[in-house]
């Protein structure tokens, strides 16, 4: 590991200029690119204490044994040097986009004598015009197949088109009239090559004009009484007409535009781009990535439009870029899209209309591919396995942690303060196993003491279930001794001590069904750093439980903690175990939030009749459903309350004076009309 001191360049020697700067390492390998508008400001950055460093950088900078950089003249130039030199070096630590799949493109192939249709994949390729990408090929060979009626341009291979013209015989298609057949002279090269150009601007969303065209040719054909000819006509038209609705309208003002969303968390970024021509899209495309260097959203959207438009040019840059996030530099990338088109590109936020809706759209297809992509990795079994091994590994453990609990405070500024309790066994998570709790030990907002009270209270369970089951007791109950430290504070129960059963033994309630937190994890996760890995070890010390492993998962930082260590253990940015970790931290936050959130809805929706105690819900739904509302059943008198099923005269006189130290001193007025506004709350307020 280097010293970043040890390459820092001297005060003054980096200029004030913008410019691209390269971080490499003892062996003199690029591990970094990055582009800024003043070098001096920029690099300077890097070499701060290390402790104010985001983890990813601190990697790179301690990885790193030189830096260097170039000047250029504009913040554009720098944007282009920048993306030639991550094609380039391929640097480790910089975001780069891999696709999910290989997509298929139509492409017309203008730079031959006789252009050719046909899907392509791969590297696009000079002098040829792509249109899609496409989610698969048949929808291509389809489109073409249809199209192919009105613009019969060549398909062939050069191989089946060179023996037609050796032969003087046309293929199948040539005969069927779906290809013109310039090999063998039917039509001259110029004729085949603007019916290409035909096919290209139907392609790219012109379609008006050429079904109009047929429409008119048909009807002139109609009226000279040539009906074949019409008729074929009217079904080219119509063949057309298909061509289209295969792509919907998304944009009724024939707009061109690429869309493009980002779904993201911690470690990964998946982005899918959707491209719209003529109003209609035309194909959409995925990337997903990992967040190797410490970025944001306008970052990862900056990588995305150097890979998406760097080897672009002319229409292949749509004339709107809508993007969720503007990147940093907006001028210099907006000019550098202009550049790469020709001419004017509007990169901007869609804030209203069709245009925000169908960025909802494409968002949703990024969430649902980031969240596939985590699905398809975290279902492999070996996978799982080899996480479970290095979780394992980096903190010292004799055997894999099948059973992992993981436990989050939750609260909304010191109310309602809850937790939760997450299992996830063999790496995947046990739902059924999912507890929460209710802080009770005191009020207010106190993270730690929180943690403290939970770990304690499920492992005071734990070890009840324990000796219920007679799992402490080795030897007969005359000489047994605890063997996970003192006994818990609830003895056994008022039946005396169970008999001992084998250590392996299941212990089950009276349906057969397991125990809850009869089974001990091998580890405990806590959302949070030092302090909260304090508590829980404290919270196991005190039970006597000394062989559950503890450790704790900083969010923002993503270093685990273990107890009386003052320096985190660091997981490699791509091992599978601190993925593991983060999902399992992640769930436990999710749980604990849902619960915080029904919990607090709870509380907001009271009514008077919460107050009456002794009153269940049953019986406030059959004074309400009774009376109709809190205001009729408030005007009630007490002999009429008792005439409802269930109450007596004891809870009605209960109800009674609880709603009447809660009436309205007044009844609300409406100010605008002066109507007086009539309480019919159903039960709440």
């Amino acid at each position: 590991m280097a010293d970043p001191s040890s390459y820092r360049p001297k005060p003054g020697q980096i200029p004030d200029s913008p410019g691209v700067y390269k971080f490499r390492d003892e062996h003199r390998r690029v591990i970094y690119v990055g582009k800024a508008k003043n070098l001096r400001q920029r690099v300077a950055n890097y070499f701060q204490d290390l402790a104010n460093l985001h983890p990813r950088t601190r990697t790179m900078v301690t990885t790193a044994a030189s830096v260097e950089w170039t000047v250029v003249s504009t913040e554009v130039e720098a944007l282009q040097l920048e993306y030639s030199w991550i094609k380039e070096f391929d640097p480790r630590f910089n975001v780069k986009y891999r696709d999910d799949k290989s997509y298929p493109y139509l492409a017309v192939t203008l730079n031959e004598e006789f252009p050719r249709v046909q899907v392509m994949r791969g590297a696009k390729k000079k002098g040829v015009r792509y249109f899609g990408p496409y989610g698969h090929a048949w929808a291509i060979r389809e489109t073409v197949d249809l199209m192919l009626r009105v613009f019969p341009v060549r398909t062939c291979s050069a191989g089946v088109f060179k023996n037609a013209a050796r032969t003087g015989r046309p293929c199948l298609l040539g005969y069927i009239g779906k290809c013109s057949a310039p090999c063998v002279g039917r039509v001259t090269p110029e004729e085949h090559r603007e019916l290409a150009e035909d096919f290209c601007d139907f392609m790219a969303g012109r379609t008006g004009t050429y079904i109009r065209r047929l429409e008119k040719d048909m009807m002139q054909a109609a009226e000279e009484m040539e009906y074949e000819r019409a008729a074929r006509l009217r079904d080219d038209a119509e063949a057309l007409k298909r061509a289209m609705e295969k792509s919907a309208v998304v944009l009724a003002d024939a707009t061109d535009a690429d869309l493009i969303a980002v779904a993201e968390d911690e470690l990964e970024a998946a982005l899918q781009i959707f491209h719209v021509r003529g109003g209609r899209v035309r194909g959409q495309r995925g990337w997903v990535t990992d967040k190797v260097e410490a970025v944001d959203t306008s970052g990862l959207v900056e990588h995305a439009l150097q890979q998406l438009y760097g080897e672009e040019r002319g229409d292949a840059v749509p004339k709107e870029v809508l993007v969720p996030a503007l990147p940093e530099d907006t001028e210099a990338v907006s000019q550098w899209l202009a550049e790469r088109r020709g001419s004017q590109v509007s990169l901007r936020i869609p804030q209203r209309g069709d245009k925000k809706d169908l960025m909802a759209t494409v968002q949703r297809n990024a969430q649902q591919a980031l969240g596939l992509h985590k699905t398809k990795r975290a279902s492999d079994l070996t996978t799982r396995s080899r996480a479970l091994e290095e979780i394992a590994e980096a903190l010292g453990l004799d055997t894999a942690p099948l059973r992992i609990e993981c436990y989050d405070i939750s609260h909304l500024q010191g109310d309602d303060v809850v937790a939760s309790m997450v299992v996830f066994e063999d790496g995947l998570a046990r739902k059924s196993e999912y507890r929460r709790f209710q802080i009770k030990g005191f009020e207010g907002q106190d993270d730690v003491r929180s943690m403290h009270e939970v770990i304690g209270r499920r492992f005071k369970r734990y070890l009840q279930e324990k000796e219920r089951t007679g799992e402490w007791e080795e030897q007969p109950p005359a000489a047994a001794a605890p063997a996970a430290g003192p006994a818990p504070a609830a003895g056994p129960g008022p039946t005396g001590p169970v008999p001992a059963v084998a250590q392996d033994a299941e212990p089950r309630e009276d349906d057969g069904r397991p125990k809850r937190f009869a089974y001990p994890p091998q580890l405990v996760v806590v959302d949070g750093g030092q302090p909260q890995v304090a508590a829980a070890k404290r919270a196991l010390d005190e039970l006597g439980i000394d062989d559950i492993a503890v450790c704790g998962l900083a969010k923002r930082l993503e270093e685990v903690w273990l107890p009386d260590d003052d320096d985190p253990v660091v997981l490699p940015r791509s091992s599978e175990g601190l993925y593991l970790l983060q999902r399992v931290r992640d769930e436990a936050h999710r749980f604990a939030i849902t619960y915080q959130r029904a919990k607090r809805a709870k509380r907001i929706r009271t009514s008077p009749l919460d107050d009456v105690s002794g009153l269940g819900e049953t019986r406030k739904q059959a004074l309400i459903k009774h009376f109709g509302s809190v205001k009729k059943l408030r005007q009630a008198t007490i002999d009429e309350i008792c005439e409802v099923p269930g109450i007596g005269r004891r809870t009605a006189e209960s109800v009674a004076a609880a709603l009447a130290s809660t009436a309205p001193a007044a009844p609300a007025v409406n100010t605008a009309t002066g109507e007086i506004i009539e309480e019919d709350d159903g039960g709440n307020s």
